[in-house]
């Protein structure tokens, strides 16, 4: 599936389908980009469990960024430019799809 943008360029957008909790450094550079809520922060514990915390959870061993809503993403990909350890997978619809 591919788009033109508002000076009719073609655009084929690159969704977000995955974050690796194992590179993720819980940065929050990626949430503050997007505008849409697609993804949100969320604790590791010692067992591997995501979970919501606060900030002086001592059960967390790591904070990690997680799909929240992987239906809002509109494929800008705004949100891999400025991911440091590159922890993203994005795909075009038709390649999510398959």
């Amino acid at each position: 599936m591919s788009f033109e943008t508002r000076d009719g360029r073609n655009w084929t957008p690159d969704y977000l389908i995955s974050i690796d909790a194992n590179h993720c450094i819980g940065c929050g550079r990626c949430f503050k980009v997007c505008g849409r809520n697609v993804m949100t922060l969320k604790g590791i514990t010692e067992e591997g469990d995501l979970v919501d915390f606060d900030d002086d959870d001592d059960e967390i061993e790591k904070k990690v960024m997680v799909m929240d809503d992987q239906g809002a993403c509109v494929g800008c990909g705004a949100c891999a430019r400025v991911c440091p350890t590159d922890c993203q997978t994005h795909a075009p619809a038709s390649a999510e799809a398959a």
